[in-house]
């Protein structure tokens, strides 16, 4: 009797995860013609976001002013001798910060992502309930460390944390094209800063360029010091966002 030997198993060929160009390229709906883009605007985001078309942006950034840290661990001196900018600044509360969500994900092209900031607050707690409702899902993290103490009565927050989402349909070849950055980096906060939430241009930059083309339309309707403005100019995207307070915190006001 011959005994036959089982064939070696042929694994198939299998294409890699990672791309270096952009094939997912929707097409954003042409923004309102008096909307003006790459300028200051000084204005209510929820009433930015109620003028834009669906899907008329390719990628957004949300810096909810909240103060969950402060609040929740209630140190006492808040807006005194500690932290008097931040306690200054007007707070969202949880309500408005799922309309913005829920606008920015509304404006959002197909697969667009949406950069959430947060603290270590709501990193531990979840912040779910923000987008429930959303096509938004939750794809990765990137914490930045910031190079300067801040407060805790146990460890010292040196970090904060940009929670990504994307827009269905969910996918990363093709819409990802960025492979090098780190998912902790180091940034340091500016010495002078034109506002106490000021975030990390070059982070921001790596993030728009990994998602968007050139050209395309960046999101950032509670805009704060505009540091997104800033990185889509070194980027060559297009700006569309604005802060209540835009003619104090802008580098440049429309």
């Amino acid at each position: 009797m011959t005994i036959m030997k089982p064939l070696p198993y042929a694994t198939p060929p299998r294409s890699s995860v990672f791309s270096n160009e952009r094939t997912a390229d929707y097409c954003a709906t042409a923004l309102p013609p008096e909307l003006d883009i790459n300028q200051a605007l000084e204005m209510d985001g929820l009433d930015l976001l109620d003028q834009l078309p669906p899907a008329s942006v390719h990628a957004a950034f949300f810096d909810p002013q909240y103060r969950g840290v402060l609040d929740k661990l209630s140190y006492g001196n808040e807006g005194e001798s500690r932290a008097k900018k931040r306690a200054a600044l007007e707070q969202m509360p949880e309500l408005s910060i799922r309309r913005f969500i829920t606008g920015i994900s509304n404006a959002l092209v197909p697969s667009g992502h949406l950069f959430l900031w947060v603290d270590k607050f709501h990193l531990c707690i979840g912040v779910q309930e923000w987008f429930s409702g959303t096509n938004l899902h939750v794809v990765d993290m990137v914490t930045w460390k910031k190079g300067r103490f801040g407060m805790g009565y146990r460890t010292r927050r040196i970090g904060e944390y940009v929670v990504i989402l994307q827009k269905e349909p969910k996918r990363a070849k093709g819409v990802w094209t960025v492979h090098n950055i780190p998912d902790v980096w180091d940034e340091s906060v500016p010495t002078k800063r034109r506002h106490t939430h000021q975030k990390p241009i070059q982070l921001q930059k790596r993030l728009i360029e990994a998602v968007t083309m050139p050209g395309a339309v960046v999101l950032d309707p509670a805009a704060g010091s505009f540091s997104v403005m800033a990185a889509c100019e070194e980027s060559g995207r297009n700006f569309v966002g604005c802060d209540l307070k835009a003619q104090e915190f802008a580098p440049c006001v429309a």
